[in-house]
């Protein structure tokens, strides 16, 4: 099962971080007050400042309960938790000694999480809303007053000591906390940017589907008369054999395309019913290759099985078959001869090798290669490649293309193997 998406949001997780930074805060804050109520070194307003760090609990609680629920946690109430921490903070200051406090640079904490994690707009604000309240803290607070002036030296200890410890707590919480709520924006952005291209890509391949349906519609026509013309040159030229071979091999082409029609509307059907039989590795690719070879007689090429074990099995739609054809294609295209093919696995994916001695993959070109109707071969439609991408991608794998070291283009496709409990004798 998986989470809903509000609940890994990236503002879910940085409210989160915040709640945490506003306990380890808190903890701090009310140590730093019993410490000074217990020593009787200063006489500070004891019962406002409990109540503020007792409000400052129940926010804490209040936002804990508030992360449990469903709905999602918007730019606008990130923004308010952060004004409420601001607010909070100038209280507990007014009550301790106002702008002479050593941790009134604690204000920088809530901005910096601010320019990192929120619109400009809200940053712009809450720096408004911390700068007024700094400055109200220079004119309004309720002062320090020592108990004994013997004291005098220990307070100044205090206050920097208190210094020391407000900057190395906003040195930590800026360094920590902040970088996980930039990295948590940055990764949702790169995933809504991932979820965007999918999309495009989606939007591709339905036009491709489209235009294809429709092609596949209009050729039975022409092949059919095609299929008639041929039987009838046949047989008004029976005496002339070098026609007749060249009649022969047309009429096989013809055929060839018929059936491949013909495969293209059982493909469809069987995955409208979700039609899929499980088989090894070894026979998919065996067959696949074998049909192959039908359309690509000129090819030569090496079949090596080398993983050890049994043979995981597999369980290929048929768009995943018409992709591997597509890539055999796409090596023959580059040099018929000697094709090197291998099949390894291992307890997590099954990995094919098409190795071709052609000129390789173009570095000038390499990131246009697999976009729709980008080519090298100065024929075709570009969209071999494309499509063979999308099949393996929806089937969990993956398609990739490298420069071989001894020379030519060595293709890698990588599928995943059936889960244990999915594999069926």
């Amino acid at each position: 099962m998986y989470a809903p998406v509000q609940l890994l949001s990236a503002s879910r997780q940085n409210l989160w971080r915040l709640t945490l930074i506003r306990m380890l805060v808190l903890s701090a804050q009310a140590g730093s007050v019993g410490i000074a109520y217990l020593s009787d070194l200063l006489p500070l307003p004891w019962l406002p400042l409990s109540i503020v760090l007792g409000i400052s609990l129940c926010l804490c609680l209040f936002t804990a309960l508030r992360l449990r629920g469903p709905w999602p946690v918007t730019e606008l109430e990130y923004a308010t938790q952060l004004a409420c921490d601001l607010v909070v903070h100038s209280l507990l200051l007014y009550f301790s000694g106002g702008s002479t406090n050593p941790f009134v640079s604690y204000y920088l904490v809530p901005l910096t999480i601010a320019a990192a994690t929120l619109p400009w707009f809200y940053s712009m604000v809450l720096s408004g809303l911390a700068l007024s309240g700094y400055t109200a803290l220079l004119i309004w607070y309720h002062p320090l007053h020592l108990n004994n002036v013997q004291h005098e030296a220990m307070l100044i200890s205090l206050h920097l000591f208190g210094m020391w410890m407000n900057f190395a707590l906003s040195a930590a919480f800026i360094t920590f906390f902040v970088v996980k709520m930039a990295g948590a924006l940055r990764s949702q952005d790169e995933l809504q940017a991932l979820r965007r291209e999918e999309g495009m890509r989606d939007q591709q391949l339905l036009a491709v589907a489209t235009q294809a349906a429709g092609a596949a519609h209009e050729l039975g026509t022409p092949l059919a008369t095609m299929s008639v013309l041929i039987k009838e040159l046949r047989q008004e030229y029976r005496d002339k054999p070098a026609l007749q071979d060249d009649l022969a091999l047309l009429q096989e082409q013809v055929k060839l395309c018929k059936e491949t029609l013909q495969q293209l509307v059982r493909a469809a059907e069987a995955d409208r019913r979700q039609a899929v039989f499980e088989q090894t590795a070894v026979q998919w690719l065996e067959t696949t290759l074998n049909r192959w070879h039908l359309m690509r007689p000129e090819a030569t090429y090496r079949f090596q099985p080398l993983g050890r074990g049994a043979v995981p099995r597999l369980a290929p739609p048929a768009d995943l078959t018409q992709a591997l054809l597509n890539l055999l294609n796409n090596a023959a295209d580059a040099c018929p001869d000697k094709l090197d093919i291998r099949l390894d696995w291992d307890h997590l994916w099954i990995v094919l090798s098409i190795r071709d001695h052609g000129a390789g993959v173009p570095l000038a070109i390499a990131e246009q290669i697999g976009k729709p109707f980008f080519t090298t071969k100065g024929k075709g439609f570009g969209l071999g490649l494309f499509l063979s991408q999308a099949s393996v991608t929806r089937a969990g794998g993956s398609v990739k293309l490298y420069n071989h070291e001894d020379g030519g283009t060595l293709t890698e496709l990588r599928l995943p193997r059936l889960a244990p409990g999915d594999e069926h004798e």
